[in-house]
């Protein structure tokens, strides 16, 4: 294997992370969320929306590389209040500290590399540098490789779920909680 690493995003990255976005929402997605979501997807100016977050201030972005590949991507932050709400509403003590990782994917062609576990470290480091306490992430309910990547890495369910619509299907997706404390893959 090449060099991996992790970086920050910047500006330059935008058109790389959308490309990586589409192709793997359209391999390891297309029967979760149906046809007419990635057909939304692709008439979607993504490289100007990730040009957007990555500039975003408390936006955290980072891309796994090897060698001269960008190979996948993570999105983190603070964790909004209606994302770490529970069911009923009610805020939990440390919502304010409670870090979100809202995106990470890496192309299943570089996937089993270790690019997942780094990326999902290095956000966990800059959400702590950050204040954060703990992580959350929202995971499709039939997407058994993520849910079993983010259970390795110690977070677990923690009883809310969530069912979001397509426009062609509806995706459960369930909420996992666990420490930012992670070593690096």
């Amino acid at each position: 294997m090449s060099d991996a690493a992790v970086r920050p995003a910047d500006l330059s990255d935008a058109a790389e992370i959308a490309r990586i976005q589409r192709e793997t929402w359209h391999a390891a997605y297309e029967d979760l969320l149906g046809k007419q979501a990635l057909a939304q997807l692709d008439a979607t100016d993504l490289a100007g929306t990730w040009a957007e977050t990555i500039d975003y201030p408390g936006s955290l972005v980072y891309v796994a590389t090897e060698g001269e590949f960008t190979v996948g991507f993570c999105v983190a932050g603070r964790a909004p209040e209606d994302e770490v709400a529970a069911a009923d509403g009610s805020l939990p003590e440390d919502a304010e500290t409670t870090g979100l990782i809202a995106t990470l994917l890496v192309e299943p062609r570089w996937g089993r590399r270790g690019h997942a576990g780094r990326l999902l470290a290095t956000a966990a480091a800059g959400l702590r540098a950050d204040g954060a306490g703990r992580g959350i992430a929202w995971v499709a309910q039939g997407d058994h490789a993520t849910l079993g990547f983010y259970r390795r890495a110690g977070w677990n369910p923690d009883g809310t779920v969530r069912t979001l619509d397509t426009g062609e299907r509806t995706v459960r997706e369930v909420r996992l909680t666990g420490t930012l404390d992670l070593g690096l893959a």
